[in-house]
């Protein structure tokens, strides 16, 4: 059989058959995947191709590839290389996403977030807390404040399932165009570490954002605590 089939390279369609396998649930976190040999006897094809498929899934975080032990569906994971909402870079992953709202009002006394905001220190702001969770389990806290003047709505919306971004876009016609970010790492303390469902201590990403409308305006100012082994910074340099 040919490496290519109706100009779709074999590799393409090793990855698309195990892609599939896993979005339906067939294959899920943990569980072996064929070997290359396997592959290759399976869509008859070089042992190469096989090869370059599995790497390019590893190179994706969609398996893991252990010497001596094989290969496995990986743990999903979120990869940061453009200013998506959680709901947007779940789908991606072709993960169900949910969140669970801990809190959602309106507060006031924040005025260094609404410095951040280029707001008048005695601003009200909406204060939205989430666990934001993926394929069942809890990826990271995410708080997040927008101006009260502005957004106040926000305290009623449905957040349980509803994408921030994509409900400041329907019902305010906002646009958000480009985030300024501060990534650090910290350890978990007591109550985030419950929500996460880690233990104490255990390191996360953390990463404060100012998100801009295509306008230029300062819109939201979220703080997210992330579970580090679920996350992948993708950077990319030049010289």
């Amino acid at each position: 059989m040919p490496e290519s089939r109706n100009g779709t390279p074999a590799y393409q369609r090793i990855q698309a058959a195990i892609l599939k396998r896993i979005e339906s649930g067939q294959l899920r976190p943990g569980d072996a995947v064929d070997s290359e040999r396997q592959l290759a006897k399976i869509h008859r094809v070089s042992l190469m191709t096989a090869r370059h498929a599995l790497a390019v899934l590893t190179r994706d975080g969609l398996v893991d590839r252990r010497p001596g032990a094989g290969t496995f569906v990986a743990a999903p994971k979120i990869h940061f290389n453009k200013l998506m909402s959680f709901s947007e870079q779940m789908a991606s992953r072709s993960l169900p996403a949910r969140s669970k709202v801990l809190s959602c009002g309106i507060i006031d006394g924040e005025q260094e977030i609404a410095a951040r905001l280029a707001l008048p220190s005695e601003s009200r702001l909406v204060k939205i807390e989430r666990v934001r969770q993926g394929a069942n389990e809890p990826f990271a806290l995410e708080t997040c404040y927008l101006s009260a003047d502005e957004f106040g709505d926000l305290a009623k919306a449905p957040l349980e399932r509803g994408s921030l971004f994509s409900i400041l876009e329907r019902d305010h016609g906002l646009s958000l165009a480009h985030a300024d970010e501060q990534i650090d790492a910290t350890a978990a303390d007591p109550r985030t570490a419950g929500l996460l469902g880690i233990s104490r201590g255990q390191p996360l990403l953390r990463i404060r954002q100012v998100i801009f409308s295509t306008e230029g305006k300062p819109a939201i100012y979220a703080l997210g605590l992330y579970r580090s082994e679920r996350h992948t910074l993708l950077i990319r340099r030049y010289r």
